[in-house]
């Protein structure tokens, strides 16, 4: 998916994403100027970069059973490749557990029936929940659910099938676009160029904005 898809997603939550190389988001403008009508200032705003919070030891939206199956899925999905870091060492669970916790409810929906069924589907097959898989069993409960597609908008229509398809393409997106991908890709050398290896020093910086009144 190329940033301007992702562009398009990140809009549709209420979550801000801005392409960075490194810096920390600008500071906004003193109140009073521009702010509201009759002279009142906008309100003051407190934002967490996502990668200072994503270290925490627990998820912020997902709970710990869909967490440990994300994060499965995640390494299945994407793994490292050609010295560019996999999911897992991107942080893309913690920034879709930071996204899907500010997404519309449809998408949340989406993710947690997905991973509650991912876990069913483990729990009837081998006793055990997904995220306690190991990489063979995993593969072979996941590899039936992956289909192709011909259009990028035309998703399955199993609603399993749509969350494998969908989480496949956000955790790409989330990989690919982190710091830790961006690092990889200077540190090879690679400059320039689009989609997979384009190492090109940007990345995006979540920012979850608190209204102080």
């Amino acid at each position: 998916m190329k940033r301007r898809g992702f562009l398009r997603t990140i809009a549709a939550a209420p979550a801000v994403a801005v392409p960075l190389t490194g810096q920390q988001p600008a500071q906004q403008a003193p109140a009073g100027r521009g702010g509201m009508r009759g002279g009142q200032g906008a309100p003051e705003l407190e934002t967490t970069a996502a990668d200072l919070t994503a270290d925490a030891a627990a998820p912020s939206f997902f709970t710990a059973d869909e967490y440990a199956a994300l994060r499965a899925l995640g390494n299945l999905l994407e793994p490292p490749l050609n010295g560019h870091p996999g999911a897992l060492e991107a942080g893309a669970p913690e920034f879709l557990d930071f996204l899907i916790g500010v997404s519309p409810a449809d998408r949340q929906k989406l993710y947690r029936e997905g991973l509650d069924a991912l876990n069913s589907q483990s729990r009837k097959q081998y006793k055990k929940l997904f995220g306690d898989l190991d990489a063979t069993q995993a593969d072979a409960l996941i590899r039936p659910l992956l289909v192709v597609i011909p259009w990028s908008e035309d998703l399955p229509k199993d609603p399993l099938r749509h969350f494998i398809a969908q989480a496949h393409r956000d955790f790409r997106t989330a990989t690919r676009n982190s710091r830790e991908w961006a690092s990889a890709g200077a540190s090879s050398g690679r400059r320039g160029g689009r989609g997979f290896g384009g190492g090109t020093g940007l990345y995006w910086l979540p920012i979850d904005p608190v209204v102080r009144g």
